[in-house]
This record gives structure tokens, sequence and C-alpha cells, in this order.
């Protein structure tokens, strides 16, 4: 919760100063567990959407760290009001320079945003 208030106030203070531009993003939080590579805060997304009037999105990627859980963690965000997902993508994942262990390939992708289609209407969103 205290990385919400940083987050808020480090906005606000752009928003004062004039930039009506801002965008929240929730990447996760280091934590102790190790079978991700950080903790993705779900919960920090209507928290926000309750306080503030500003877009939330979600990098289940960066979060994530491998491509296996990257699609629930997509579909877990978008159910729980994200505004929008950072999903990291390459044509040969294998051969990426840097982040292919987060990377969908395209074929992947494509299925997941099947999958965020469906989920998207079954809660009255689209995509």
């Amino acid at each position: 919760m205290y990385c919400d208030r940083v987050a808020h106030t480090a906005a606000d203070y752009l928003l004062a100063e004039g930039n009506s531009q801002v965008i929240l993003c929730e990447r996760g939080i280091r934590t102790f567990e190790d079978s991700a590579r950080f903790s993705l805060d779900l919960c920090s997304i209507p928290v926000i959407k309750k306080y503030s009037h500003l877009p939330v999105i979600v990098d289940p990627s960066h979060a994530a760290g491998h491509y296996s859980l990257v699609g629930a963690l997509a579909k877990a965000a978008l159910a729980a009001g994200a505004d929008g997902l950072l999903i990291e993508v390459h044509p040969n994942p294998k051969e990426a320079l840097v982040d292919g262990l987060q990377s969908l390939s395209p074929s992947d992708f494509d299925r997941l945003m099947k999958d965020l289609r469906a989920i998207a209407k079954s809660i009255g969103r689209y995509i």
C-alpha cells in the first residue's frame, strides 16, 4: 500500500506542474517469493482507481519474468480493472537481445488477445 501512495504523490507533483499526460503503471514489487521476478500487486489497481482519476496500466511481462506466467497475470489485471497492459512480444523470443524469456511469440500474443477480449466482454468492457 505504501508504494501506491508514493506513486500517487509523484503523479500529483507532475499534475501540479501542468503535465496532464500521466499514467500509472504497476510492474510488481520485489518480495521474498522467488517463483516470479516480482509480486504483481493486483489489489493496487482498484485501490488507485478508487482514489485517483488517472489511468492504471499493468506490465505483466516485467512482473512475471517468464512468458508462461504473462497470460494469467494479464487476465487478472484486466479483471481487476486495469486500463491497459504492457505485454512484450518478439518474433523469436529465444533470439531476443533482452527480455526474451518474458516475451510472447506473436502467435501466443494472438491467443492471449482472444482470451482477453472474452474476459473484457464478460465484464462489460471491450478491447
